[in-house]
């Protein structure tokens, strides 16, 4: 369905009004010339890093399914700037786009994934609220994650089912409690950066089930998921996304791993063939079909 002029409008005008409000000045709206809007820093918390980032493509059907799109950097970096690619990509191919900052993770502030969780719940029910205004469905989103974005995409997904139609993890962490991941050299390296996401001490001898909890391989539900790791991943274990794949398998539930040889971790950054080639194309087809 092509969105006329007026609804346009009226979505702009609805979301200046919040921004008046907000008293915000990096609030900012751009209208191109055939109708497509993008809205950047949209605040949905009270956190200066609880804001995102709007696309609309000029043409798309109510039943669009809208893609949320989480960054990487550790869990206690990153920024939505990062998926800027991405987003732009599918903005292109007509799929609308929410892309979120979210809550560092912080020792001291005492900010885990969990509440990463909640921001990425923040920032859908935010979208929900515009989703009339937009035309489209609410509750109906494609969850993509790059690295731990990937981790927070999988985790969120698989735990509510019933509003996230698809997930793709890029280069995502899935376990963090198997004796395998423990043997691994991942988990040693690992293990300062872990203990912040968690919020628990890393105890190898007697691991605690909070590592598990955070684990997504432990979380597995329907959602579809579309999975891109690389055989040469010094950040995350190969053999993490080789197990969850076994896993989907096993519950038979619809998914695709895209393994690429002699490939590091987030390759889109560094192989541009293997990413105009082999990675955007997937995301496409996998959020379309």
């Amino acid at each position: 369905m092509k969105k006329s002029a007026l609804q346009y409008r009226f979505l702009t005008a609805g979301l200046l009004g919040m921004f008046l409000i907000s008293c915000n000045t990096k609030h900012r709206i751009w209208v191109g010339e055939k109708g497509d809007q993008k809205i950047f820093n949209l605040k949905y918390g009270d956190h200066k890093k609880q804001v995102m980032d709007i696309f609309l493509p000029a043409t798309y059907t109510p039943d669009t399914p809208v893609t949320m799109i989480v960054h990487g950097g550790a869990w206690k970096y990153g920024r939505k700037q990062h998926m800027i690619m991405i987003q732009k990509f599918l903005h292109q191919n007509n799929i609308p786009t929410v892309n979120i900052d979210y809550r560092h993770a912080s020792k001291r502030k005492k900010i885990t994934y969990k509440e990463q969780l909640q921001d990425i719940a923040l920032a859908g029910e935010k979208f929900n609220s515009l989703a009339s205004k937009a035309k489209l469905l609410p509750n109906n989103f494609v969850l993509l994650g790059e690295s731990a974005g990937a981790h927070l995409a999988l985790l969120y997904g698989y735990s509510n089912p019933d509003h996230i139609k698809k997930i793709i993890s890029m280069s995502g962490p899935t376990d963090f409690y198997s004796k395998a991941y423990l043997q691994s050299a991942h988990s040693w390296y690992s293990k300062p950066t872990i203990q912040t996401m968690v919020g628990e001490k890393y105890e190898r001898t007697a691991v605690s089930e909070k590592f598990k909890e955070a684990s997504p391989i432990n979380r597995v539900s329907s959602v579809p998921t579309l999975l891109f790791q690389g055989d040469s991943d010094y950040l995350v274990n190969s053999k993490q996304a080789l197990s969850l794949d076994s896993v989907l398998t096993e519950k038979q539930i619809p998914h695709r791993l895209i393994f690429m040889k002699d490939t590091g971790h987030t390759p889109r950054f560094f192989n541009k063939y293997k990413r105009d080639s082999i990675i955007l194309p997937a995301i496409l087809d996998w959020i379309k079909k």
